[in-house]
């Protein structure tokens, strides 16, 4: 029976969110590319997004319980930080006891479930887009929600910025301190999205906790009048290549205006080397960019997601902890047009590297390209 004296929330976690992003993937979406995923060396990384969670939420232990999903896909974390919680048992849930083969289904059972469960406060799901659409066609606005980032496409506005602002969106809410709001899910096409081409469009709504300095916003498109702008940046990013230097260039149609400008071919969401102004290696994973920088200068070209103002930890998770520590900030060239740096809700960007402590180091005021002779300085928080 659950304590009446507590708070009870739902906890599901995608457990295999987040494995194609380091690999160049894209998406795990779907078993094949799970598959791929894990030939190619993917971890999961979608449980230490749920600790990180947990453990901001531990002074909160004699205050609320669980209701969670067998296995990796909840009961196994919250066994280790000894939260109060209950196990739903389906016979879906049979065969969660290998991380691999959870699919949508197990997602959209467990949100069903608890949808039905009148004394439960909150959904939380740790997971990325594709697990948002999976608890949209589950539960649509029927009970408050939120996204525990942990996904390589995270485009939609459900979810917080990190697994640490989502534990102060949590107390806020069961405080009554602050609304619910009906926020999107959008819906991207992943095949298309790892053929360099980014379709999107709304596939629903979730009701979730709102606090604008602590929940992200969907990612915008770029206008057909940023191109002009695009082509001023490249042209000054091009003046200012260095001779045997090896640049990354991040995923995105600003980035990919440099490459246009030295008649180069570019992969528009992938990462690709450029070295003496020639394209030499497209579409890199974390193995092949740390293989490819051994023992040299390099540097690293990133724009930033329209609307959200993410440098790293939305759709350019190749750029891993070890590679930007090796890198280093100050060998990060940030590009963005005028319209998309005002557009990002205050001007604050925005890291989540997935390393907390990576982002606490990296944060301070950055220097970004805005036009071919304008800058603007910008606080990463």
């Amino acid at each position: 029976m659950v304590n009446s004296n507590k708070f009870t929330l739902g906890l599901i976690i995608n457990p295999i969110s987040g494995m194609g992003g380091s690999v160049g993937l894209k998406g795990t979406d779907g078993k094949e590319t799970l598959l791929k995923a894990l030939k190619l060396g993917a971890k999961p990384s979608a449980l230490e997004r749920a600790r990180e969670l947990l453990s901001e939420l531990e002074s909160l232990k004699s205050r609320i319980k669980f209701i969670t999903c067998p296995n990796f896909m909840g009961e196994f974390v919250l066994n280790k930080f000894n939260f109060e919680f209950e196990t739903i048992c389906d016979p879906i849930f049979n065969d969660v006891n290998d991380i691999h083969f959870t699919t949508a289904e197990h997602t959209k059972k467990a949100a069903l479930i608890m949808k039905s469960i009148e004394s439960l406060k909150i959904i939380l799901f740790i997971g990325g887009d594709g697990t948002a659409r999976d608890i949209v066609d589950a539960i649509n606005e029927d009970k408050p929600c939120l996204g525990i980032p942990a996904g390589v496409k995270i485009y939609s506005s459900v979810f917080s910025l990190n697994p640490r602002l989502a534990s102060a969106l949590i107390i806020q809410f069961l405080w009554d301190e602050i609304p619910l709001k009906e926020e999107d899910v959008l819906d991207i096409d992943e095949e298309e999205f790892r053929k360099g081409r980014l379709v999107s469009k709304l596939y629903g709504h979730l009701i979730i906790p709102y606090n604008p300095e602590y929940t992200q916003c969907s990612k915008i498109g770029t206008p057909l009048s940023d191109f002009e702008n695009q082509e001023r940046i490249a042209n000054r990013i091009i003046e200012l290549l260095e001779k045997d230097i090896y640049y990354l260039l991040g995923p995105g149609t600003t980035t990919k205006a440099i490459a246009d400008a030295l008649n180069q071919k570019k992969t528009v969401l992938g990462v690709d080397l450029l070295v003496n102004k020639k394209i030499i290696e497209l579409d890199l994973n974390e193995e092949q960019i740390l293989k490819q920088i051994k023992g040299k200068s390099a540097k690293i070209i990133v724009s930033l997601i329209g609307n959200q103002g993410f440098l790293f930890g939305r759709g350019n998770l190749q750029f891993t902890p070890p590679i930007l520590k090796q890198i280093g900030t100050k060998n990060i060239i940030i590009i963005s047009t005028k319209y998309k740096i005002e557009n990002i809700p205050n001007q604050k960007l925005r890291l989540d590297t997935r390393s907390a402590k990576l982002d606490r180091e990296m944060a301070g005021l950055y220097k970004i390209i805005t036009d071919y002779d304008e800058t603007k300085i910008c606080k990463v928080e």
